[in-house]
């Protein structure tokens, strides 16, 4: 599983999202909370890993901490390595955490001042395009500038 992004882990323990975004915290904090290995029998052993409500715990206390984020997000990683209905239920979790919105990748662009003579491109995460344009004119020669009288 790819580990959960430090930046979403960070704007949901902000609060992002409005109610959406509480409501799916509330899920993560669920999970986590979940005791190892549910569907192994009384005898399974819980293994020597967070479970990562520590890092959860200290997310929600800084939640502008990406330190504290990126613990949450290798103890997730871990946990469900050795987990498997929870690294099932931490994707299905993923899923819906990544229909918040976050402003994480808002875009803002401005073009202001100056003479533009080719066109501009105003999004995110352009790839593959290919642009051609004409050169630019010349500047103007108003006044003789330039010029050399002998």
């Amino acid at each position: 599983m790819d580990p959960i992004s430090v930046a979403l882990l960070a704007a949901l323990a902000g609060g992002a999202g409005g109610e959406l975004g509480r409501q799916v915290w509330s899920g993560l904090t669920t999970l986590v909370r979940r005791p190892f290995g549910r569907g192994q029998g009384e005898s399974a052993q819980a293994p020597s890993v967070s479970s990562g409500e520590a890092e959860l715990v200290r997310l929600q206390e800084a939640p502008g901490d990406a330190a504290r984020a990126q613990a949450l997000s290798t103890a997730l990683a871990v946990r469900a390595a050795v987990d498997e209905e929870f690294s099932v239920d931490l994707r299905q979790w993923h899923e819906q955490a990544r229909l918040v919105p976050t402003g994480d990748g808002d875009v803002h662009n401005t073009v202001s001042g100056g003479t533009l003579y080719g066109p501009v491109l105003q999004g995110r995460d352009f790839s593959g395009l290919s642009i051609t344009t004409s050169a630019p004119p010349p500047p103007s020669l108003e006044g003789g500038a330039g010029s050399t009288q002998g």
